[in-house]
């Protein structure tokens, strides 16, 4: 069964991109020993927050964007046995180009 999430106002849902395994040295890194990665790939966005006047938003990134984030920001959730994050737009500390 497949699932689409849409998140809500200013909320981004992300797919991690997994760090290398291997250090520039040839030295592999088990997997218990690595933190987990602070880079996805935007896959959904909310429609924005809507200000105190009522005019919404627009959000800064858009699907498909490679974003860095905070470490422990987003809530974590799985679909379809795939990983992914919910975060608010404010804790996206940069658009990777």
């Amino acid at each position: 069964m497949s699932h689409t999430v849409k998140p809500l106002y200013d909320r981004i849902m992300i797919e991690r991109i997994e760090s290398e395994r291997t250090t520039p040295g040839g030295i592999i890194i088990p997997d218990n020993a690595q933190e987990k990665p602070t880079r996805g790939k935007v896959v959904a966005v909310g429609s924005g927050q809507v200000d105190k006047n009522g005019t919404r938003v627009p959000m800064d990134v858009k699907v498909g964007d490679v974003v860095l984030f905070a470490k422990w920001g987003g809530t974590e959730f799985k679909i379809d046995s795939k990983e992914y994050l919910i975060m608010k737009e404010s804790d996206i500390l940069a658009i990777i180009s």
